[in-house]
């Protein structure tokens, strides 16, 4: 099996270095230089709180090619869950109740298109987004006739913290329908990520 290309970015220089060190015994794993990585590969960002450098990394502001993240995390309040959603994290894990197994995990599962996004941060996300009246997440000029019956159908149970082969076995779809439908809706409409299309749909009142 090909081993994961991951790049680190921790914001405190201690965590960045044992971080770094641990994926690097990990044979799942190579590690690389953040900068160099592709949409591919996976970069794991590890912060307590997301500061504008770490919001910044998140959404690869300076300009290099977005690559699916694994946010290790501590406490996120809701504004930070909006900022979780507006850039392409797949993973959420709480720091301290995450093994290395389990970023490893994670890490592998992003790098082959499935993410882990706990109900409990999907469910946030969604009230976070109800109670905005900034147009945060919903791109202008797209209304609620964006989404089809079927998507409307994914979406409501990705937003109940379901996974890609629960909501395949529950609409009676194979699951590359559901990752195909997926795709379609979020490049058709320019959305990020699955929570970004939650929040999507419950801005245009459809779930």
């Amino acid at each position: 099996m090909d081993r994961v290309r991951v790049g680190v970015f921790a914001a405190d220089s201690l965590m960045q270095e044992g971080l770094t060190s641990f994926l690097r015994t990990r044979p799942e794993l190579r590690v690389a230089d953040r900068t160099e990585l592709g949409e591919r590969d996976v970069m794991v960002v590890q912060a307590d709180r997301l500061t504008r450098e770490v919001v910044a990394e998140l959404q690869s502001g300076d300009g290099r090619a977005v690559v699916p993240k694994v946010l290790l995390a501590g406490e996120l309040r809701d504004n930070e869950i909006v900022h979780v959603a507006e850039s392409r994290v797949v993973a959420v894990l709480p720091r301290s109740r995450t093994s290395g197994d389990r970023l490893v995990e994670a890490i592998v599962a992003a790098a082959s298109g499935r993410g882990l996004m706990p109900s409990d941060v999907l469910g946030r996300l969604v009230d976070s987004v109800r109670r905005l009246h900034e147009e945060v997440l919903l791109p202008r000029g797209i209304g609620s006739a964006g989404l089809t019956a079927r998507e409307v159908d994914v979406l409501r149970l990705v937003a109940e913290g379901w996974d890609t082969a629960k909501i395949a076995d529950k609409l009676c779809y194979s699951e590359r329908t559901v990752k195909n439908v997926i795709y379609s809706m979020t490049t058709r409409l320019k959305l990020r990520n699955r929570p970004h299309a939650v929040a999507y749909a419950v801005r245009a009142g459809v779930i």
